[in-house]
């Protein structure tokens, strides 16, 4: 039936017939009804201007992403008129790896290709290969085990049918009546266990012993039931339990299970209330053994638990203003403790406003040529409402997360007119503020796996969030996630179904304020396996960089490999160890985790690398996974420049799901002779030695826990001009902790740990490792990147200067700020490098920032924008934006719905740009004016305007080109009517236009109505709904963070290209329209000139003219000189 469908959908280089029309309404509802499939939604990239319409589906992907599957099964093609295609005639061509296209040289008398939309058939979800037998759940006596499959699903809304699992009986065999068990015994090691009778309740009395020693009691059980064993350390060990009370005795068999500590898995969440009202804040952990206790915080104050009577929830009635805070749970077990994110809780006494109703100060920007007459001010106050939570109306108030968050928004705005001296200006301002639901946007995160080496992708990589599979990577290795709203901390495990990657944990940060954020992810190169014999004693080097000695060794003894079952393992192993060195800066990015470890008392710290390494160890038959015991490693003390790191140094391993680093072991001193890198004789040389059993696939780590921790201050700008109201939000600040080279404090000898945070409103605070006794004890470079664009650093050379830096002197020069390109020009100007010189307290010049100590974060995070602080900006020169209805980007709950709203929607944003040419020497200003077309509600009203400046080209003299954005057509607010915006584009100055894209000129003529082109200074536009691609010199993108959506617009627009990326212009590609300014000739020379150039025949021409003037009276007639308007009375004219 599959086949007979893909021949009917996809025919090759025939016409269709009128059979294919009648025939696939009913034809595919019977395919349907046999196989659970789902169509897309329909796509239209492309139109039929050129060579004809080519609906392709990579570029259909690169747009849509994860709408369409990986392998479609069928696909559909109709006009945007809705005709079938196969009733149009047309020669069209069809293939499910190329998609669906027209050309317009094939059609018969001369006609072109229709405009078509394409949908594709998404095959049905299938279970994968089953995976290997699980091991017997007992050796004897009778037992079971366990394998399972995976549904690979093409989409979440359909799923497999059957079981995931299948269980086998196994362990027939009776279990003998004596065993010797006392090759299990080993000391340092504790076996725990509950009895319950088949009933479920606790027994409590019972002895325990074990089966070969049955008169000696190891252990009795406690009132709730449980015991514990000492000096039990092997996988599986038989015992006899004794009821106190009865004579019944009990032969078990005890499988131990590795302990995991406790994880938060349910966080408390912030919550509103009025006095007298009653919350419940939720809390719950896993882990193995399950948490048994909590504790509960207020303002880090130990709640009675008596007085609260709470476990894992506390509930809080009667509520009064004095129990606003900070709440947070602790819980522990016996393998540890963690502490949950706080929440805050805000009691509202009785008699105040849920929302203070009148609005704050907010000043927006008019444009440059606007001056309000009276004052010199270019700001007006819009308005606006806090967007902090509000005590709403619930429908139920004992709920973990309330069903329904409510925000002071906005109740009332009012239109205003704005005077401008030469014309006026629309806006809508904020008059009165309430208490309403939320404006939820869809929370993203976004990016890119690829290698650390050479930036290969991680093409179909499997992505997971704890057990569960979300996901997969696409073909460039790109990948999308959703973040549920609960989400407190997003660990997302990447793994390599080839088995060329390394399996990479990463603690995305992500904003909760909405939109996606993108993330640079690498990833590690497999290191080639090696055959080794597991009847011998092996080593292997930890590090490889060329001239120098590796950091370590692992050291593997014989007869150490076992299988998953605990046989012992003899034969060829296929051992593959890969170590990310941290005296390779390559390798920072690729660091898995946020190296950070939890302490007893529950809290994270960070942790300081000093190399991390991955183990695989296989069958070389079968490829079965090998674990290893009594292995060691050895760390050269060499490489620890820092001689207090040595003595508390620790082996780590990952633990994948939580991205928390967990203690494997402690070292110890060992001395050993040996011939290092290059040496021709042998020399003695000391090593820390750690104990490690290889277990499960997971990173292990040499790291020492590091307490000299500071915060580092950075904000994010719109422009070099570093305004405090032009910051940007959600931008990722990255800081790579380096340790200096002896002598060489400039030259970074190694990293030590790699940690991003996110801009707020108020910049951002990044930890990092600082010292106080040597201002370059540690060092530090640090990025920023914003929707995938690397944003610059404020530069350092030819001159250090204070107030573009944000640092004073003279803890400037302490710090030694150095941006990337500081010494060579030629670099990249997207980092900077500082010295991490902890504050001095009684140093005034040092109490004020960029660096604060790490019990002053509250310090930091407050801030005000004239404290110390490093910058970076965005590389755009004169962009200005005006909306009508104010909205501010960086932070979509701010989003207002309105007919003259920019943004329509706030779960998705539409970008759309048309790119200017310009012929002339000089760079100028291109507006956009942006008004509303055909929608009855905004028909002739101003949405917004768009100035920018154009970019020169530097591959070609005299040219240059400008990305200007223009309000895109499409569904208001109200998703009933589309509005086509009316658009003008208009350059400043003395400028013609000479050209316009034929393709768009088509497009326009094709889709009335049609706007007036009568002005040869400016161009007008009703703007297309369909998004036309760079062969019209249009640019749309959406996403679901405008941002990210105009990041991707610019950079496809300065390329020219539908699907690249650049930020330098490219002026003859993908070109809408063409201007030619050139600069304005003088008339006629000025006397200062004349005087310059010949001052004999001047002074003899001035003396005749007065002579005329007095005496002869002879009538003259004057030139007249227009002056032509400023380049700010320009804009001003265009109104």
């Amino acid at each position: 039936m599959r086949q007979w469908l893909f021949h009917l959908l996809n025919p090759t280089q025939t016409p269709l017939k009128q059979l294919i029309g009648c025939f696939i309404s009913t034809f595919l509802l019977d395919v349907c009804r046999i196989c659970v499939t789902e169509w897309t939604s329909w796509f239209n990239i492309d139109h039929p201007g050129g060579n004809g319409d080519y609906e392709r589906l990579e570029a259909i992907r690169f747009y849509y992403r994860e709408r369409v599957c990986a392998r479609p099964t069928a696909m559909e093609a109709r006009t945007t008129d809705w005709v079938a295609a196969a009733d149009t005639g047309e020669v069209v061509h069809s293939s499910l790896e190329k998609g669906f296209w027209c050309i317009n040289k094939e059609q018969p008398h001369g006609r072109i290709c229709s405009n078509y939309h394409v949908r594709f058939q998404c095959p049905p979800a299938k279970w994968g290969p089953w995976g290997r037998w699980g091991t017997c759940s007992v050796t004897c006596g009778g037992g079971r085990r366990i394998r399972r499959r995976t549904c690979v699903r093409t989409s979440e809304t359909v799923q497999c049918k059957g079981r995931p699992a299948e269980v086998q009986k196994c362990g027939k065999s009776p279990c003998p009546g004596t065993e010797d068990c006392s090759r299990c015994v080993c000391d340092g090691h504790m076996v725990r266990g509950d009895v319950h009778s088949v009933t479920g309740v606790p027994v409590a009395g019972a002895w325990v012993a074990l089966a070969n020693q049955p008169k000696v009691i190891r252990a009795r059980t406690d009132a709730k039931g449980q015991f514990r064993l000492p000096g039990v350390c092997s996988s599986r060990t038989h015992a006899r339990i004794k009821s106190p009370f009865t004579s019944l005795v009990l032969r078990v068999c005890l499988i131990f299970l590795s302990t995991e500590k406790p994880y938060i898995v349910k966080h408390p969440e912030d919550k509103v209330r009025y006095e007298g009202g009653r919350v419940l804040l939720c809390c719950k952990a896993t882990g193995s053994p399950m948490p048994d206790k909590y504790y509960w915080y207020h303002n880090g104050t130990l709640l009675d638990r008596k007085l609260y009577k709470y476990e894992e929830d506390l509930v809080l009635r009667d509520l009064k203003p004095e129990q606003s805070g900070q709440y947070y749970c602790k819980t522990s077990s016996s393998a540890g403790t963690i502490k949950s994110s706080p929440a805050f809780l805000t009691v509202i006494a009785k008699g105040s406003p849920a929302c203070n109703s009148t609005p704050e100060t907010h000043l927006v920007r008019m444009p440059v040529d606007c001056v309000q007459p009276g004052t010199d001010s270019t700001y007006y106050n819009a308005g606006r409402c806090p967007h902090n939570k509000c005590a709403g109306s619930l429908d139920f108030d004992m709920r973990c997360r309330d069903g329904s968050t409510f925000c002071c928004g906005v109740q009332q705005m009012e239109s205003r007119t704005i005077d401008c001296g030469s014309y006026t200006l629309p806006i809508k301002t904020v008059t009165q503020c309430s208490c309403q639901k939320c404006v939820e946007p869809t929370v993203l995160v976004r990016g890119r796996v690829v290698t650390a080496d050479n930036n290969e992708p991680l093409r179909f990589g499997h992505i997971y969030i704890g057990k569960e599979r979300v996901g997969t990577t696409g073909y460039q290795g790109d990948f999308t996630l959703q973040i549920t709203p609960d989400t407190h901390r997003l660990v997302v495990n990447f793994v390599d179904p080839t088995q060329n990657f390394l399996d990479t944990p990463k603690v995305f940060i992500f904003d909760k304020k909405g939109g996606s954020i993108y993330h640079d992810v690498k990833v590690m190169r497999k290191q080639k396996p090696i055959d080794i014999n597991a009847g011998e004693s092996n080593s292997i080097n930890l590090g490889e960089i060329i001239g120098e000695d590796p950091i370590g060794q692992l050291v593997i003894p014989a007869n150490s490999f076992h299988k998953d079952d605990g046989e012992i393992y003899e034969g060829t192993v296929k051992a593959s160890v890969t170590f990310i060195d941290p005296r390779n800066i390559t390798t920072a990015a690729a660091a898995p985790g946020d190296l950070n470890f939890v302490d007893d008392e529950g809290d994270m710290l960070p942790l300081r690398t000093y190399g991390m390494f991955s183990v695989d160890f296989r069958d070389e038959s079968n490829q079965e996974i090998l674990g290893a015991g009594g292995v060691q490693v050895l760390l050269d003390t060499q490489h620890v420049k820092m001689q207090e790191h040595i003595p508390k140094m620790k082996l780590w391993s990952l633990n994948p799901d939580t991205g928390v680093w967990e203690e494997e072991s402690d070292f110890s001193y060992t001395t050993t002779t040996t011939g290092g890198h290059g040496r021709s004789k042998r020399e003695e040389r000391t090593f820390l030695i750690g104990n490690m059993e290889i277990r499960e696939r997971r990173l292990f780590n040499l790291d020492v826990p590091e307490n000299r921790r500071c915060y580092v201050k950075v904000r994010a700008y719109m422009s070099d001009k570093f305004l405090p109201s032009e910051q940007l939000e959600g931008v990722v600040i990255s800081l790579i902790n380096l340790e200096p080279k002896p002598g060489y404090s400039s030259n970074p000898r190694a990293w030590g740990r790699f940690d991003s945070v996110i801009t707020g409103s108020n910049g951002a605070c990044l930890p990092a490792f600082c010292d106080a006794q040597r201002a370059d004890a540690y060092t530090a470079y640090v990025t920023a990147m914003m929707g995938g664009e690397e944003l610059e650093a404020a530069p350092s050379s030819p001159k250090m200067n204070p107030n573009i830096i944000g640092v004073s002197q003279p803890y400037l020069d302490k710090i030694d700020y150095q941006r990337s390109d500081h010494e060579d020009p030629a670099l990249k100007k997207t980092a900077f490098k500082i010295n991490l010189a902890k504050p001095n307290q009684n140093n005034l010049d040092e109490t004020n920032g960029p660096i604060y100590p790490y019990q002053n974060l509250i310090a930091c995070e407050n801030a005000p924008p004239d404290a110390n602080h490093f910058r970076f900006f965005r590389v755009e020169k004169d962009k200005y934006e005006y909306n009508v209805v104010p909205f501010e980007e960086n932070d979509l709950t701010t989003w207002t719905g309105d007919y003259l709203s920019w943004w329509p929607n706030p779960q998705e944003f539409r970008a759309c740009y048309i790119k200017v040419k310009i012929h002339g020497q000089k760079e100028v200003m291109v507006r956009s004016r942006n008004l509303g077309g055909t929608h009855r509600e905004t028909q002739g009203k101003l949405y917004g305007i768009r100035d920018i400046r154009s970019t020169r080209d530097m591959r070609e003299a005299n040219t240059s080109a400008a990305c200007v954005e223009f309000k895109c057509s499409g569904m208001l607010f109200d998703q009933a009517e589309v509005d086509r915006s009316l658009i003008s584009v208009l350059p400043q100055g003395n400028c013609r236009r000479i050209s316009t894209n034929s393709l768009l000129q088509e497009y326009l003529i094709k889709h009335p109505p049609v706007a007036q082109n009568n002005e040869s200074h400016a161009f007008t536009m009703l703007a297309p709904v369909d998004p036309l691609g760079h062969n019209y010199g249009i640019y749309t993108v959406t996403d679901q963070n405008p941002r990210v959506a105009k990041e991707i617009a610019i950079g496809r627009c300065f390329d020219g290209t539908s699907d690249g990326f650049s930020r330098e212009m490219k002026s003859d590609s993908g070109v809408a329209l063409t201007f030619s300014c050139p600069e304005r000739k003088i008339n006629r020379e000025s006397l200062f000139q004349r005087l310059q150039t010949n001052p004999g025949q001047t002074l003899s021409q001035m003396a005749r003219d007065m002579r005329e003037m007095e005496g002869l009276q002879v009538q003259r007639s004057s030139t007249r000189v227009v002056a032509y308007p400023s380049e700010q009375d320009t804009f001003g004219a265009l109104w």
